[in-house]
């Protein structure tokens, strides 16, 4: 009975020692749930700051692949040109540039030449002429400088220094005419360097002869 009562005894005091370790892990575990409130609390903060971020930095690139996508259109509308349209072509470049079915023709040919991208840059910029609002005159001559003018760009046009300084100097307050200087020597070097060439090329010989034999079969 003596050594039962001794070993009750033990087991109690064993008991008793325990509790308020127990209480004090069980308090540690409220402190650390607690802390881990406000830590999930200032997580969630941030995650809603990085949200609204994301949003608005997607806003922005969305803005600028819709602009991107408006202003390079694959194909020009126009309809079918006439036999005295093309025949016209022939005495000036100025005469093909005139038309939408002209630039679509020259565009088709500069494309085989690997210099689609004189056209773009010029289209381009004759669009931003046309605009009046003057963040989305900003947004587009990013664009433009980006796509055309950057030398990181594989659309990078051939521009002389003199007239990249302009540009540069434009670009802290763009305008409509920002790339003014830079479009007109683009189109000087399509007109000295690719219209000849496209006048000889299969592209525009093809087209004169397929309306000269539907006019002479009318």
């Amino acid at each position: 009975m003596g050594s039962e009562r001794m070993e009750m005894r033990k087991r109690q005091m064993s008991v008793a020692q325990e509790t308020p370790s127990s209480t004090q892990a069980q308090h540690g575990i409220g402190n650390r749930a607690s802390n881990a409130c406000c830590f999930c609390w200032c997580c969630c903060c941030s995650c809603s700051c990085l949200t609204v971020r994301n949003q608005d930095e997607e806003r922005a690139r969305r803005t600028s692949h819709e602009l991107r996508a408006e202003s390079i259109p694959n194909c020009e509308e126009s309809p079918t040109p006439t036999l005295e349209e093309v025949n016209a072509w022939a005495q000036s470049f100025d005469k093909l540039m005139i038309t939408p079915a002209g630039r679509n023709a020259f565009r088709e040919f500069l494309r085989t030449e690997f210099s689609e991208e004189n056209m773009l840059f010029w289209m381009a910029c004759e669009e931003l002429k046309q605009e009046s609002n003057k963040s989305v005159i900003e947004e587009k001559a990013r664009l433009i400088y980006e796509d055309y003018i950057s030398i990181l760009s594989p659309k990078e046009v051939s521009l002389d220094s003199r007239v990249r300084e302009v540009i540069n100097r434009n670009m802290l307050e763009p305008s409509q005419h920002t790339f003014d200087d830079a479009q007109l020597q683009i189109y000087t070097l399509m007109h000295r360097d690719s219209y000849p060439r496209f006048m000889n090329s299969a592209i525009y010989k093809d087209l004169l002869q397929s309306l000269s034999e539907k006019s002479i079969k009318v």
